[in-house]
């Protein structure tokens, strides 16, 4: 079977533990397979650094708990062991009142157990309440063992130790308290890989951590997947269609399942750069910008001034474009960022992206106010928002009305996106593995759209 890391709480270091197992078991193994529960983009570029494939999301509430089935399965085929990294809490669920796309939900669902991982650097024997509550709260889980992170010295092992000898609970691994292997962080959680001149160093420091700080003869038999029947996939007839994709340091949000269901729809994606190209790939039918850190890249994104006079051709001349988050922002007339200094983007859009500190952070349902590229008016739509800017003017007719995550159904509605020319630009994040009609219509659109069609809006 594969294996669940779950943290007792945010902040614990689970993501440090992951990546201490995945970069031991990537150096013994062929090929190793990680996902990473919830809609998170940053913690999944560092699986993929350590294990060399890519990282695969599990969120039921992007998608469902059927395709989270199904893309576990299908992508634990032939691989020689499996990792699930959680998502904050063991049973935090999306709303806060149940444990729905929480952790604890992962492991029912994919029936797999839990290695916890419990930061003591404040504890001595209370760790024992803490294994025991989170081992009796849900009968249906299985805890593993524990993992004891941030252990301080060899008396705090002995205490810890001993608290939980009556629990005849495996500790599967201890960890010191070790400045060296922290990762950077800034206002929306990790720095990418991309950007950290010192990774292959931390990695292997965490390789190093993986190697000697596991009970390896306990791990292993947990770690290798089991045999299981290929879902069989429909994904439809091809459509041949060039897409130019937005990928270097300033856009690297993007969900590996939806370039895969494009690619299987026909779609050859082509990487190009918004920061060093002077314009777009020649032969594109559509474009597709993800989230990332604009506001960090804004000056050289600004004096690109080839590549944004080349979108703005294309965006005006009616190409099909999708833009997220970051790639919304890059559209805007300017960014401003924390400093309050402002750059000069796109300029499609008419407003301004300003960087604040508030976060804006959550599942959304999205109700389409009109028809767009992707959907018919008043269909509906769940999927995710993080950011730390604002815009300065919204569309007089938005593409979206949305309101947040709510078991009862009771949350604020507000509007919000923007439609114009051939432009579906957003702050929701969407996962086509829930939505693949909406991958299909939009390369329908690429490939009937006529080149250099400029078409008209009502939304300027």
């Amino acid at each position: 079977m594969a294996l669940v890391i779950a943290g007792e709480r945010s902040g614990v270091g689970k993501t440090t533990v992951t990546l201490a197992l995945l970069s031991s078991l990537s150096r013994r193994a062929k090929r190793v397979q990680s996902f990473k529960v919830g809609p998170d983009y940053i913690d999944p570029m560092f699986h993929q650094w350590v294990t060399g494939h890519p990282c695969r999301n599990l969120d039921p509430v992007l998608t469902s708990e059927t395709y989270v089935q199904e893309c576990f399965t299908r992508h634990i085929q032939g691989v020689d062991y499996a990792l699930v990294e959680g998502v904050m809490g063991l049973f935090d669920g999306a709303s806060g009142r149940d444990d729905f796309a929480s952790t604890a939900h992962m492991a029912r669902l994919l029936q797999l157990p839990v290695l916890l991982v419990v930061d003591c650097s404040s504890l001595s024997r209370s760790v024992a309440a803490i294994a025991h509550g989170y081992r009796s709260f849900d009968p249906r889980i299985t805890i593993a063992g524990v993992v004891l992170n941030r252990v301080g010295s060899d008396r705090h092992w002995e205490l810890l130790q001993d608290a939980l000898a009556p629990l005849e609970l495996p500790i599967l691994g201890v960890l010191r308290r070790n400045e060296a292997i922290a990762i950077p962080d800034r206002h929306l959680g990790l720095v990418p890989t991309a950007e950290l001149t010192h990774l292959d160093r931390l990695i292997d420091r965490l390789a190093h951590i993986g190697d000697s700080c596991f009970d390896w003869e306990r791990l292993f038999p947990l770690l290798s997947p089991p045999l299981v029947k290929q879902p069989h996939l429909t994904p439809g007839s091809p459509l041949p269609t060039r897409i130019a994709i937005a990928r270097d340091r300033a856009f690297s949000f993007y969900y590996q399942d939806n370039l895969d269901i494009w690619q299987q729809l026909g779609a050859e994606l082509v990487p190009w750069s918004p920061l060093t190209d002077a314009g777009l790939p020649e032969g594109v039918q559509g474009l597709y910008f993800g989230g990332g850190f604009p506001e960090v890249f804004a000056e050289p994104l600004a004096e690109n001034t080839e590549a944004r006079a080349a979108l703005h051709r294309a965006i005006v001349g009616g190409m099909p474009t999708y833009a997220e988050c970051g790639g919304l922002m890059y559209l805007c007339q300017n960014i401003t960022d924390f400093e309050g200094q402002s750059w000069p983007m796109v300029g499609i859009l008419p407003t301004t992206a300003v960087m604040d500190r508030h976060l804006t952070l959550g599942y959304r349902q999205a109700t389409a106010g009109q028809d767009s590229l992707l959907l018919s008016a008043g269909a509906k739509v769940w999927g995710h928002e993080f950011h730390r800017s604002q815009l300065t003017a919204m569309p007089k007719q938005p593409l979206w009305e949305i309101k947040g995550y709510h078991p009862k159904g009771e949350s604020k509605t507000v509007s919000e996106g923007w439609q114009l020319y051939q432009l579906h630009a957003s702050y929701i994040h969407l996962h086509w593995g829930g939505h693949p009609e909406l991958a299909a219509k939009f390369l329908q659109r690429c490939h009937d759209q006529a080149p250099n069609k400029q078409l008209t809006t009502n939304n300027k």
